[in-house]
């Protein structure tokens, strides 16, 4: 087994090699002036099962391309099989299209790690389930579900609690924490108000939340725009709290600012991204999810079974 990181995100490299315990293949990469990305590897890697993490983190093309010339690097030296390891899949939000003569960003992804070299791909709470037919080659899904919902379960009391989805698109996901916790489930539906042009939507809230803790259930937080909309559609229907739980902390511009003025009381994430010091807020809660893709790589490299590591994963 050969472990290699690109330098997105070091610490929860590092933190995957220890959970392995194995060490890290050294690495020598550098930016040119210009911008260009160097990595060469300081061990031979022939005959290597290899498993190249990177955190596609912003700036996400750096990330991307870094992990593709790592890709391109260990094919060339003759690796015997490399598993791509992104904890967030770059353009992953680009599934399909909206509209005439959009690009399925997703898929040229999938399409560019396997000219690259790629074997495998490994990825935590893809946003859509499909991506993982874009990739001609196994795609092991992971989720951060089980991780989530044991913190959420310390937390609150199970029977004071409802699981609610923020929008149409999160229901699937929502509805497999409601089965998980054996919660209620909640649905915001989002629309436009008719009597208004131009306007904000208007949510509309189906299920029984009053007097509830409802826990809000989503892949990732970007601006928090939908989070925190959401939120207030809940505290308006009379929830007694709310807690956010979702798997990957984005946290772009104004996100931090906006859920601290919330009145939502945690925010639950993994380290899939890197979270800076200036984001960090109190609040915030972050859980590592090193162990559970040391778990994956580990069942991988021993031919074994990842599907396993979860309950009711099909």
């Amino acid at each position: 087994m050969v472990v290699v990181g690109g330098r997105a995100h070091p610490d929860l490299t590092e933190a995957i090699a220890e959970s392995l315990g194995t060490e890290l293949l050294p690495t020598t990469a550098y930016s040119f002036a210009n911008g260009e990305l160097y990595v060469r590897f300081g061990e031979s890697v022939r005959g290597a099962d290899c498993f190249v993490i990177q955190s596609h983190a912003a700036p996400i093309n750096d990330s991307i391309m870094e992990q593709l010339i790592m890709v391109d690097a260990l094919k060339r030296a003759s690796a015997k099989r490399i598993t791509v390891i992104m904890p967030v899949y770059g353009y992953a939000r680009q599934d399909k299209k909206h509209k005439g003569r959009e690009p399925i960003s997703a898929r040229l992804m999938a399409d560019m790690f396997k000219t690259a070299g790629a074997d495998r791909i490994m990825a935590v709470d893809l946003h859509t389930s499909q991506i993982q037919g874009f990739f001609d080659g196994p795609v092991d899904h992971l989720w951060a579900m089980p991780l989530l919902a044991q913190y959420v379960r310390s937390r609150v009391a199970p029977d004071n609690l409802t699981i609610v989805s923020p929008d149409a698109g999160r229901v699937r996901l929502a509805d497999q924490w409601s089965d998980h916790m054996g919660a209620p489930l909640a649905i915001i539906h989002k629309r436009r108000d008719p009597s208004v042009p131009n306007q904000v939507k208007v949510h509309e809230l189906v299920g029984e939340v009053e007097s509830r803790t409802c826990v809000l259930v989503d892949d990732m937080i970007d601006t928090g725009g939908t989070i925190v909309q959401a939120a207030e559609a809940l505290f308006e229907n009379g929830a007694k709290d709310v807690i956010v739980a979702s798997t990957h902390g984005l946290l772009s511009g104004p996100a931090v600012e906006r859920l601290k003025a919330s009145g939502i009381s945690e925010v639950v994430i993994t380290d899939t991204l890197p979270i800076a010091e200036d984001k960090k807020f109190e609040g915030l809660t972050v859980l590592s999810i090193a162990p559970l893709i040391a778990r994956a790589i580990r069942e991988v490299f021993d031919d074994g079974s990842v599907t396993s590591l979860f309950n009711g994963n099909v």
